[in-house]
């Protein structure tokens, strides 16, 4: 009996180690093509993000930056454990990690660098919450600009309080409370909006309560 169960204790200890290598040549090959996949991925990020025509550029209107593994104690890069780094450039100033930059200039960064995913891997939606909040009116042009360039292919939700912004949209979805703690929408369409930001009348009629 015991001459048994030795035999068989011995032929699960071969099926665990031929398992066991098993697995660590998937572990090896799930690496090595997550390393391959994912460099190809941030390359054609960097380059969206910071090449001659990238996202960067043209949300400030020139300047540069770059975006790049950090290495480990021992300088060695591992692309699955690296950090990330972003510098920036904005056009006439000193380049910075992203860190340092102020509240709008890190705003445009980070949308540059959102952008450059988005172009890099684009998706039929994109929403974005209130990411023109810190920017002034010049970069807010240059945002609103460069969102229409993504129109061919992409629908964009964007939520805002900016005037300028809603202007350079198709149409608005307003949310009113008429009521306290009832909320309403009405949409309207940009040439149904005044100078002065009135709403016309038809506009308005359909955002009346009902009776």
């Amino acid at each position: 009996t015991l001459e048994e169960r030795n035999v068989d204790l011995a032929t699960q200890v071969v099926d665990i180690d031929e398992s066991v290598d098993s697995l660590k040549t998937l572990i090896k090959e799930l690496e090595d093509l997550s390393k391959s996949r994912f460099e190809e991925t941030f390359n054609m990020i960097r380059e969206q993000f910071a090449g001659p025509q990238g996202m960067f550029r043209k949300l400030f209107g020139g300047g540069s930056a770059d975006i790049m593994m950090l290495p480990d104690e021992d300088g060695h890069v591992d692309l699955l454990e690296a950090g990330i780094e972003i510098k920036a450039k904005p056009p006439g100033k000193q380049p910075r990690v992203i860190s340092q930059l102020s509240g709008g200039e890190k705003a445009m960064t980070a949308v540059a660098l959102l952008l450059s995913i988005f172009k890099a891997k684009p998706s039929p939606f994109c929403v974005l919450d209130e990411v023109d909040a810190a920017l002034d009116e010049a970069n807010e042009q240059r945002f609103i600009n460069t969102i229409h360039d993504f129109l061919d292919s992409s629908h964009f939700i964007v939520i805002t309080h900016h005037k300028r912004t809603m202007m350079g949209c198709d149409k608005l979805y307003g949310v009113t409370m008429q009521e306290r703690g009832v909320s309403k929408h009405v949409a309207v369409t940009v040439d149904e909006i005044g100078h002065e930001g009135q709403i016309s009348s038809s506009a308005a009629k359909r955002s009346a309560p009902e009776e």
